[in-house]
């Protein structure tokens, strides 16, 4: 018989692979707590809690209070678990009067808790060393009162580890009909919650702080489906900057990460939106945690000036979180040198890379090398980058929604100063420029002076419909003035070899510019129809040649 009954809780056969949606989970709320399809009792001693602990009845106004709370609670468990610990230990002492005096007077709760076999045990303490809350410590409080629940333990074991464990591990109690649990008060309706989960699959609790209960009751019982189910829950709930940043730290709280990875998922795009607007909330982003600037600079749909604000952010973030140079160099390494997409950085900023004391100089050269590589690549070369680099968590070859785009530039200083610009555009960001718009490139630098390329959408001369028109501007700096011959260029197909438009000579002063409302001299509609012979791949390749006349 004793066999049998091993058998009944033994490893489950593997599941196959099917590509059919998955069965729903069956019903079994009218089993719950009935003993006509029960096969045990589980007694739950409810101890008081160590610490002052709202209870559900006295829920709480936000999520806010419940995460203060709980970090209370993990601090001051701190302080005491050194008293939680002799306690145990008294608890364990070889002395019997002691030990039934500790363990009041109940034989049946003294086997199933305190003398469990190695598999439980190891389970348990297993589970414990990931957990940071005091609750898993087995402590001889005085039992406020008892709760009996009437259980089946198939349902149990087919959704818990723990209670499969707990039912197959071959000890004589195992054997019993009556298991024993000890929780804290604060955890009572949590731990109901999640029983009755077990049963129905469903919660009838609707609130952020209750499910949040709910979820780390499922973690320490090693319920995922009901990990999953909150996770799911919280995420479809009006969500905070506070709420956010607390479901990121999730993962460094919980023993099975992988049930609330929709979770942090849904905080980090929560965040991300919530900053898309970078220059807005300059200030509010510099306070955020580590994990909460991760989550807003692995977004590809921010909108920043350039990329060159990103290194500045991230600097400015590790300067004020950590003052000292060593652990700012070890978390810029580790953690944030990946949010930044250093190939879209301007040339300029490259070199201060090279220079920045934050940096180990040996991982500032690597990625240095590799940026100017990649500015260095053919556009299809760059293109197929960004697809390999799509899927991966941090997107360094992906650009962004960049206020002033991205330019290559070859720079040449004999005979005479010259370079040689070139800015792509995607076909959308083109289409986003109708019927009145404008993009800036990033700024480049000839002869000392800063430089910027612009295209609009506007109104050919004679003002009879909209085009594409391209214009060479100085950056505003002092009263220097000096000639440049410039030349406008766009690559065509079928050959896709660069077509001169407009060349020409300017005097230029700082804030001048000179181009051409109509560059292609055609109307946008041709310019933007699908068999367009400028966009090559869904890319406009424009080219501009400055030299500084002499």
């Amino acid at each position: 018989m004793k066999e049998a009954k091993a058998d009944q809780f033994s490893d489950p056969p593997p599941v196959m692979e099917s590509d059919s949606p998955p069965s729903p989970e069956p019903d079994f709320t009218f089993a719950f707590n009935d003993r006509n399809f029960s096969d045990r009792v589980l007694r739950i001693e409810i101890l008081p809690d160590v610490l002052d602990y709202k209870s559900d009845g006295e829920a709480f106004a936000s999520i806010s209070d419940w995460a203060r709370n709980r970090k209370r609670r993990r601090a001051e468990t701190e302080d005491i678990i050194v008293q939680c610990e002799e306690q145990v230990l008294n608890c364990n002492m070889p002395d019997t009067e002691d030990f039934a005096a500790c363990e009041n007077q109940d034989e049946d709760a003294v086997g199933m808790i305190e003398s469990p076999s190695d598999s439980v045990r190891n389970y348990v303490n297993d589970e414990a060393a990931g957990s940071n809350d005091s609750s898993w410590i087995w402590d001889c409080s005085t039992v406020l009162r008892v709760e009996t629940i009437h259980i089946s333990s198939p349902i149990l074991a087919a959704k818990s580890p723990f209670f499969y464990k707990l039912f197959s591990n071959g000890m004589e109690q195992s054997e019993k009909r009556q298991a024993t649990l000890r929780i804290h008060e604060s955890e009572e309706a949590a731990l109901m919650d999640l029983l009755n989960f077990m049963y129905s699959n469903t919660l009838s609790t609707t609130t952020a702080p209750s499910l949040l209960d709910v979820l780390k009751a499922a973690d320490k019982f090693a319920v995922a489906s009901c990990m999953r189910y909150c996770s799911r829950l919280l995420g479809q709930l009006p969500m905070t900057r506070d709420s956010a940043l607390l479901y990121l730290d999730l993962p460094s709280s919980v023993l099975m990460v992988d049930a609330v990875q929709s979770l942090t998922d849904t905080a980090k795009k929560f965040l991300a939106d919530r900053y898309r607007e970078l220059s807005k909330f300059v200030d509010e982003v510099l306070n955020l945690p580590l994990a909460g600037i991760e989550a807003v600079l692995s977004s590809d749909d921010l909108q920043v000036a350039s990329e060159d604000a990103i290194f500045d952010l991230v600097l400015k973030w590790a300067r004020l979180h950590y003052q000292n140079v060593e652990d700012r160099r070890e978390v810029i390494a580790s953690r944030l040198a990946r949010l930044i997409r250093f190939p879209y950085m301007s040339c300029r900023k490259l070199r201060k890379v090279l220079s920045c004391n934050d940096f180990d100089p040996q991982l500032a050269s690597k990625i240095v090398l590799e940026a100017l590589f990649y500015k260095s690549e053919t556009p299809h070369r760059q293109r197929s980058l960004a697809v390999e680099n799509a899927n991966a968590t941090y997107r360094g070859f992906v650009d962004r929604s960049y206020k002033y785009r991205p330019v290559k530039l070859v720079e040449f200083e004999l005979p005479r100063p010259q370079c040689i610009v070139y800015l792509d555009l995607k076909r959308e960001e083109c289409a986003r420029l109708f019927p009145a718009g404008r993009v800036y490139s990033q700024a480049f630098h000839l002869g000392g002076q800063g430089f910027f390329l612009s295209a609009h959408c506007n109104m050919d001369q004679q003002n009879s419909f909209q085009c594409l028109g391209l214009f060479l501007g100085m950056q505003e700096k002092g009263s220097v003035s000096f000639a440049v011959d410039y030349e406008f260029s766009v690559r065509v197909k079928p050959g896709e070899e660069f077509l001169s438009k407009y060349k020409g000579t300017y005097t230029f002063t700082g804030g001048k510019a000179v181009g051409y409302r109509n560059l292609l001299a055609t109307p946008w509609t041709t310019f933007m129809a699908d068999d367009s012979i400028y966009f090559i791949n869904s890319v406009l390749h424009l080219r501009a040649e400055l030299t500084i006349r002499q």
